[in-house]
């Protein structure tokens, strides 16, 4: 059955369409042609499964790392939500669509506000670890910064070389590293790394100390002629101060004892000697302050003193022909307030003191009583200061007293019962903390009831400066005027001057020189007796640690007097060690 010539066209035109293409293929092309062989990469639909993946012209080089697939990554989803599309890290960014923007509460981590309110996470603590502090937030105040160490009295601590030098270990439990262990406190400071250190007891602070020395003196009863004995020293000390963020309490005790193995010789020339037969002399000075903190401007103060002493050697207040030398305590209390007006203050306080003498044991076994020496004295104290500037107070001070003997007369019949005082002038500073102290002048006076004695007067200095040379060297001056009473017939008293400068250079932190200068004068009024005195003083001190030092002392002494017979010299040296804590 033949075909219809409608159909037989339509499929030579078919056949024209698909050998054409074929024809002009095979004309233009110069290489030869091979067959596609079929495989399973011929129904991928991925991008590049036509091809191997060595031949692909995105392939890797070498140095890349490879991952796990050599394909292509796959395009992400334009339709998925860009807060919940995983970010990974991507081979390559070819094809990949970029996201622009940040999801919500991105930026508010642990803390801070969260749009999507989700509850915040805490931080987890070790077993006894403190709770940081919240970070200031509004309106909040300002935290107060610490002042620079050069306004807080403590010295400037050098910086290590390099924050990489080599440093000692230090164990955690001292670095306070140690998981879960409490926070240590921060140390202080320390200003002088061979000082006691203390213990405590409760809120108070304890520093304890012992001096033991021992040498010789060529002229310890300070003779004309001079005789000499070999001597031991005993000086104990005991500070205990409080450590109260309000009020105080303060005490502060020292003492020494010198004792000489060899006895004085009981007359000289045919004469009871001036000095005793037996030269031990102790020495103690104490007292106690208190302070109560009413409110911000007043303060209660009071203080306890003692002294226990003896006269010094070669004074004319000695008695001729003395076994020892009497004692004499001085104890008494001052009861006082501090009041501040803005930079204006004024302190005040009422003294009571009492000054009472054992019995003179003579070399014959006999006593002779001191009676007439023993007084009480009453009075008051003043003193008016204004803050002018930082580092700079002046002020003025104003005493007052009464003194009334156990016994209206003395051994000569001389009736010594006084009132006096003095006033001066004079102002405290602090310049940078390289010069600090108090300094001031006035003028003392004193009226006796016996119109025999004539008045007691005379000008006085009073003051205590410190000058910090160097970080190695300081410098003190210290300066003080008293009036003394005296049992010289016809004399109203004594004034004493005392001038004093010393002068400390540490060559090692653990070896300290000392020098020190005395210069002094007593005046002993209505007698025409004028004494000086002089001392040259040195000490070498190495600390082998905190608790033991080993001390050297020389030290000569000069008593210039104007009287025949009473001037005197002396040089004693000495060697001793100290125990404190």
């Amino acid at each position: 059955m033949g075909s219809s010539p409608g159909t037989s066209r339509s499929k030579r035109a078919q056949f024209l369409r698909a050998a054409l293409p074929c024809l002009a293929l095979t004309t233009l092309g110069s290489a030869p042609t091979a067959a596609q062989s079929l495989t399973p990469d011929l129904f991928n639909p991925n991008r590049g499964g036509f091809a191997s993946p060595e031949t692909l012209p995105t392939r890797r080089t070498a140095g890349v790392p490879q991952a796990p697939s050599d394909a292509l990554p796959a395009l992400p989803d334009p339709s998925a939500d860009p807060r919940k599309r995983q970010q990974t890290p991507a081979t390559s960014r070819i094809g990949q669509v970029p996201t622009y923007g940040l999801p919500a509460a991105t930026g508010a981590s642990g803390s801070g506000y969260d749009s999507l309110n989700r509850k915040r996470q805490q931080p987890k603590l070790y077993p006894g670890q403190p709770k940081p502090k919240r970070a200031a937030g509004p309106g909040s105040p300002v935290p107060t910064t610490a002042p620079p160490p050069s306004t807080l009295g403590l010295p400037r601590i050098a910086p290590p070389p390099s924050a990489s030098a080599n440093k000692a270990p230090v164990p955690a439990a001292m670095a306070g590293t140690v998981p879960g262990q409490p926070q240590r406190r921060r140390l202080k400071a320390d200003d002088d790394a061979f000082g006691a250190v203390g213990d405590y007891a409760g809120s108070f602070l304890i520093k304890g100390g012992l001096e033991l020395s021992t040498g010789y003196d060529t002229n310890p009863a300070r003779l004309n002629k001079p005789i000499g004995s070999p001597l031991y020293v005993v000086a104990p000390d005991l500070v205990v101060m409080s450590d109260w963020e309000r009020h105080a309490l303060v005490a502060d005790l020292r003492g020494s004892f010198s004792g000489y193995t060899n006895n004085m010789p009981a007359t000289i020339g045919g004469f009871a000697s001036p000095s005793p037969v037996e030269i031990d002399r102790p020495d103690f000075n104490g007292h106690v302050d208190g302070r109560l903190d009413v409110d911000r401007d007043l303060k209660l103060t009071t203080q306890l003193r003692l002294r226990l002493a003896t006269d010094n050697p070669g004074s004319p207040n000695v008695q001729a022909g003395l076994q020892k030398y009497p004692v004499y305590a001085a104890y008494g209390t001052t009861v006082g307030f501090d009041q501040s007006f803005n930079r204006f203050q004024v302190a005040a306080g009422a003294t009571v003191d009492r000054t009472a003498y054992t019995d003179s044991k003579l070399t014959d076994g006999s006593t002779f009583s001191n009676n007439d020496r023993d007084f009480n004295q009453y009075g008051g104290i003043g003193r008016f200061s204004y803050d002018l500037k930082p580092g700079l107070k002046p002020f003025v001070e104003i005493q007052g007293d009464t003194r009334v003997h156990d016994l209206a007369a003395d051994r000569n019949g001389y009736f010594r019962d006084s009132n006096g005082g003095y006033a001066k002038v004079g102002s405290s500073f602090e310049f940078s903390r390289i010069l600090t102290g108090e300094i001031s002048v006035g003028y003392s006076a004193r009226n006796y009831t016996d119109p025999r004695l004539s008045q007691l007067a005379g000008f006085l200095t009073s003051g205590s400066l410190i000058w910090n040379a160097s970080g190695l060297t300081t410098v003190k001056f210290f300066t003080d005027t008293q009036i003394a009473e005296t049992t010289i017939p016809g004399s109203s008293g004594v004034l004493v001057r005392t001038y004093s400068a010393e002068v400390d250079h540490d060559f090692r932190r653990w070896l300290t020189a000392v020098g020190k200068f005395t210069y002094g004068t007593l005046d002993y009024q209505g007698q025409n007796r004028n004494d000086k005195t002089y001392s040259f003083e040195s000490n070498l001190i190495y600390k082998l640690n905190r608790n033991i030092w080993v001390k050297g002392t020389l030290r000569h002494d000069i008593l210039d007097s104007n009287q025949a017979g009473s001037s005197s010299q002396g040089t004693v040296v000495m060697v001793g060690v100290r125990l404190q804590n």
